[in-house]
């Protein structure tokens, strides 16, 4: 039986756990620098940057969600989706857009006007479920990352 619950700040090793099961799986495992710490200041603190849905399986943990406010200029208030994981031996239950429901009614109760994610191109199965749910896909756009050693370069920069 599938239950869907908001994460509370005892959850933060479990968040961080999955959060390194989807670096595995994005074939990315040396680019997490979070801790469980980090996540429980970060999220639980006084003041949350992230909210987080956790997914249980007959009472077993079998993915999450992590996601926060974000703006935009042209449709307002809405939420980023920014991670969607579900372990392995409990994937094609239909946890996956259990997960993303659950965001999509934050987001209603909200009075958000939308959710915005990223999904790598090559994750075939994530893509399809994403369509089936009504996703459309910003083709035209690319994600771009600043950090580490260009971000500290650039805010040094006298502009």
């Amino acid at each position: 039986m599938l239950t869907i619950r908001a994460a509370t700040v005892a959850d933060a090793l479990l968040i961080r756990i999955l959060i390194s099961e989807l670096a595995d799986y994005e074939n990315e495992p040396n680019q997490v620098r979070t801790t469980a710490a980090d996540i429980a200041h970060d999220g639980f603190g006084a003041n949350p940057q992230f909210r987080a849905l956790i997914a249980e399986w007959n009472k077993k943990p079998a993915g999450f969600a992590v996601f926060f406010s974000y703006y935009s200029t042209w449709r307002g208030a809405g939420l980023y989706l920014e991670d969607l994981f579900v372990r392995p031996d409990f994937r094609g239950r239909g946890i996956g857009k259990a997960l993303v429901v659950g965001v999509a009614r934050a987001a209603k109760q909200e009075k958000r006007g939308f959710v915005r994610w990223a999904v790598l191109n090559w994750n075939e199965p994530a893509i399809e479920m994403y369509k089936a749910l009504g996703a459309d896909f910003l083709d035209g756009w690319r994600s771009v990352l600043l950090a580490g050693d260009s971000l500290q370069k650039l805010a040094e920069r006298d502009s």
